[in-house]
């Protein structure tokens, strides 16, 4: 299986005079979100469709920026920490395996909220980048949390996937 991850780092490239956001001891190098991913794909591999490889857009950003997108997509004129667009359907058929990867969708993720939220949580900015990419990918993946239950459900795996990488999280179920 092979993971093709195209990360579009727009927040740290336009964030070189903010002190607090964007620090080298914070950043997460592309290679190592292509790692994360690969692993994340090989734990999930049962609820992906049949394929030779994957191809996932990940996008960091600032707050202005997702605010835009999610103004336009879901129709909320505020910030928020993580939007995943999926482009495949919930229950996709399985498509013959081609030798060109399959394309499942586009993570954004607010560094600005990121780094508010991880303040809160008294952990690390990479840890909460982790977090917010984990969860775009099972959203990309066909997870929903409309009610408490799957809410949970979907959080039982997000910390799955942040062990699986080294990172210790600890939610309160």
């Amino acid at each position: 299986m092979r993971v093709e991850l195209d990360v579009q780092d727009f927040f740290y490239e336009s964030s070189s005079t903010n002190s607090n956001l964007g620090d080298t001891d914070d950043r997460v190098t592309p290679e190592t979100w292509e790692n994360w991913f690969y692993r994340w794909l090989e734990i999930l591999q049962p609820h992906l469709p049949p394929a030779s490889s994957y191809e996932i857009g990940f996008r960091l950003t600032d707050d202005a920026d997702i605010q835009a997108l999610n103004a336009q997509y879901r129709h909320q004129n505020k910030p928020t920490d993580v939007l995943a667009f999926a482009a495949l359907e919930v229950d996709f058929p399985h498509p013959e395996i081609s030798a060109d990867p399959l394309y499942l969708g586009d993570i954004v993720v607010s560094v600005n909220t990121a780094q508010r939220q991880a303040q809160q949580q008294e952990h690390s900015l990479p840890t909460e980048l982790a977090w917010l990419a984990a969860h775009g990918l099972l959203h990309l993946l066909g997870w929903d949390h409309p009610d408490e239950e799957s809410l949970m459900e979907m959080l039982k795996q997000q910390v799955i996937l942040l062990e699986t990488i080294g990172i210790d999280v600890h939610i309160e179920y």
